[in-house]
């Protein structure tokens, strides 16, 4: 990619339906705001022409590209292997020089393996994207989160961003008619990796944790009492997440965790009750854009992080802001 060119976007959706989840909207709205028109802006889904097209009904892009395929995205994954070939068709078809997707690891294995066949950059766990007079110019955190870089791509780079970094405008993504989606047949030779099972994740009709634009947390000084924290994030519309200490005395499950050895989440609100605030959490939810702290110690780690701060017991401040967030919403 020559410096001062407006970047042809791809954008890999692997998972996708009706209507069109927030991080995909995110993906779109990003890609908008990154490629010259939106013309220069590609789609390629994993789902069949139908789902396509009916996910993307009345956006204008460039082109769309699909599977092949009889089975939709949303009911079955698509395994790596074929989801990078079909990456690879339509970033070759549409000539991309920034291909974005999804935080997630099924894309993010994916699009390790075309940026090899590319000869191309790849940025993963991205929480910026700006065009830039040298090329694309990609924010992230490293070193668990003590230190946000920024990169210059010169050439071709494949970028997954995180959740919840990106606005989509108040008036909604551009409007147009949508391409007809296009069909690509790849074939793979064998099957390297068989699923012999799937079992559905049961419901909590919560948001999910690494996608929520809201999570409630709870930490050692919950004494085992979860229900606070499911209260509150049910009065909130988010998700449930943990602390370590939480999750290793068995008061929530695994998946719930958040931090170094857990999920990693950039929510727009991340409210952490009776968590210290270790660098093994903040590791995995500093880069939220509003952190509210509730703890009894004065002098907790999460003090210095949080953009709002509650020095107090939980049991005896978040029933009240819970009845508040309920008349709220009333």
């Amino acid at each position: 990619m020559s410096p001062n060119s407006a970047p042809t976007v791809l954008v890999v959706l692997d998972r996708i339906g009706a209507p069109l989840r927030s991080t995909d909207q995110q993906l779109l709205a990003l890609a908008h705001t990154v490629a010259g028109s939106p013309e220069s802006v590609h789609v390629l889904t994993a789902a069949d022409a139908d789902t396509t097209r009916n996910a993307l009904d009345g956006l204008h892009l460039g082109s769309v590209f699909c599977a092949d395929t009889d089975s939709n995205a949303h009911d079955a994954a698509v395994p790596a292997e074929q989801l990078a070939d079909l990456i690879e068709h339509a970033a070759r078809q549409t000539g991309a020089t920034v291909l974005l997707a999804s935080d997630a690891g099924e894309v993010s294995d994916a699009l390790a393996r075309v940026a090899v066949r590319l000869e191309a950059g790849l940025i993963t766990h991205a929480v910026g994207v700006d065009a830039a007079e040298a090329g694309i110019s990609v924010q992230k955190s490293v070193l668990a989160g003590a230190y946000t870089t920024r990169c210059a791509a010169e050439s071709t780079v494949c970028i997954t961003v995180k959740p919840n970094v990106v606005a989509v405008p108040e008036t909604g993504l551009p409007a147009g008619t949508t391409p007809k989606p296009q069909p690509v047949e790849v074939p793979v030779s064998g099957p390297r990796v068989t699923v012999i099972e799937r079992s559905p994740v049961e419901s909590t009709g919560r948001p999910a944790l690494t996608e929520a634009a809201a999570v409630v947390a709870g930490g050692r000084g919950l004494n085992g009492d979860f229900s606070l924290v499911e209260q509150l994030a049910d009065a909130l519309g988010a998700a449930v997440g943990a602390s370590r200490a939480a999750v290793d005395a068995g008061w929530t499950e695994h998946a719930a965790q958040v931090g170094q050895t857990g999920a990693t989440v950039s929510p727009q609100l991340y409210v952490a009750l009776g968590i210290s605030g270790a660098l093994q959490h903040r590791a995995g939810m500093q880069t939220a854009q509003t952190i509210v702290a509730i703890n009894k110690d004065p002098d907790a780690p999460i003090f210095e992080i949080a953009d709002l701060g509650i020095v107090g017991n939980v049991t005896s401040v978040v029933p009240d802001l819970v009845q508040r967030c309920e008349k709220a919403r009333q």
